[in-house]
């Protein structure tokens, strides 16, 4: 399993625009990803744009992602990469 630590830095947190960003990349991987939100103990499955945008993550607010399975480094490596292109 891999892991970042990611901080927030969009003024409206990850509202639908990035939640979708966050979604369409994670499908690119057959590995299993996930947005955790230690402050409130919420994790989502980060393939599920609902989830994502349901974790509530505000700006300022530290996410952890977890990749895990056969494409895990190139999945985590692409999630931090496309966060940062998105402003997040």
């Amino acid at each position: 399993m891999k892991r970042i630590v990611y901080t927030i830095t969009d003024e409206n947190g990850i509202h639908a625009r990035p939640a979708g960003k966050i979604a369409a990349a994670a499908k690119n991987y057959t590995s299993v990803i996930r947005l955790i939100l230690p402050v409130t103990d919420k994790s989502a499955d980060a393939k599920k744009l609902f989830a994502v945008m349901g974790l509530g993550a505000c700006k300022g607010d530290t996410i952890h992602i977890e990749a895990e399975g056969e494409d895990e480094d190139a999945a985590i490596l692409d999630m931090q990469n496309m966060l940062r292109e998105a402003g997040l």
